[in-house]
């Protein structure tokens, strides 16, 4: 009994992962819709895992209900955006300030990780790979604000990242070429937060923030 429902409880995560890989590449589309039955059959698998992935994409508010039809993929607006923007500043600024408070102890062992992934994610920005800069990205976001050590924060600053990208990815792929026009401080946001600079590192956020809002509000436009 047991391993079945870990085995359920697994396969609703895989599940639930690769739909929003499909909703992050652009695959699915804001405003698509489709139903349980169709999902269960595309992935070979019955429909309960399924209705609980779309149950929990739908908490992180990348899906919605739609009554006695399904779901469909949310659809954000710029001024969703901005609040993304804002609400994801704040939280790192929280972030970076516990992470200065509690000194470099904690820091040491995680580092050389959130380096790593910091220069993967920079160089696929500089590049204008947007496929593996989203990947990339996520995870550096996801181990940075880990460091604090309140999963609460990082959940939820994790939540907030995915979402934005979900709504800037559509207007980034029309762009002919993103080569130069990303974002790519990762390293120097990096160096910030190991100094315990959390002024500095909320400078570098900001600036991030004002380009990424510039830059997506020019392509909807």
């Amino acid at each position: 009994m047991r391993s079945t429902a870990v085995t359920r409880s697994t396969l609703r995560q895989q599940i639930a992962d690769a739909l929003r890989e499909e909703v992050l590449a652009g695959r699915l589309k804001a405003g698509q819709e489709f139903t349980v039955k169709e999902i269960a059959e595309q992935y070979g698998v019955s429909a309960t895992p399924v209705r609980e992935a779309l149950v929990d994409l739908s908490a992180q508010g990348l899906l919605d209900s739609v009554q006695h039809r399904g779901f469909k993929v949310h659809e954000f607006s710029v001024a969703d955006y901005r609040g993304m923007v804002e609400a994801r500043a704040l939280v790192s600024e929280a972030i970076f300030r516990g992470i200065a408070d509690r000194g470099t102890g904690p820091l040491a062992d995680a580092m050389g990780s959130v380096r790593r992934r910091a220069e993967e994610a920079q160089r696929a920005a500089i590049a204008g790979d947007l496929n593996v800069l989203i990947g990339y990205d996520l995870r550096f976001w996801r181990e940075l604000g880990s460091l604090y050590g309140n999963p609460y924060l990082s959940d939820f600053l994790h939540r907030l990242r995915v979402q934005a990208w979900v709504f800037a990815v559509p207007y980034l792929r029309r762009a002919h070429d993103l080569e130069g026009r990303l974002w790519s401080g990762h390293t120097e946001l990096v160096e910030a937060v190991a100094s315990l600079d959390a002024a500095g590192a909320y400078a570098i956020v900001s600036a991030y923030n004002e380009h990424s809002l510039a830059l997506v509000e020019r392509l909807a436009r």
